[in-house]
């Protein structure tokens, strides 16, 4: 199942964090605690380790932007699955029989 990274309080009472530069890229196969992101404060760059392993899904939050803490800022899972609040592709419905 496909995890969500949101951005973690980084302490001393900030609210929020620029993404300065992304250290993986979409597609890419990550390990626990590989290097993910670097978080620009008020008062420091921060590098951020994933918390999971797979395959990083989508980058939510672009380089340059400010993300609150607890927004999603990466997804991980597995090459092909949905992303958390997609679905699977339907069958398409099946004509009514006639009797």
């Amino acid at each position: 199942m496909a995890q969500s990274f949101k951005l973690p309080d980084l302490g001393e009472g900030l609210t929020e964090g620029e993404v300065a530069r992304w250290l993986v890229a979409e597609g890419q196969e990550i390990a626990e605690d590989d290097p993910l992101v670097e978080i620009q404060t008020d008062k420091a760059t921060v590098e951020i380790p994933s918390p999971y392993a797979g395959t990083v899904l989508q980058i939510r939050v672009a380089e340059g932007e400010i993300a609150p803490v607890g927004a999603v800022l990466v997804v991980i899972g597995q090459a092909g699955e949905p992303l958390p609040g997609e679905s699977l592709p339907s069958a398409p419905p099946q004509p009514a029989s006639k009797s």
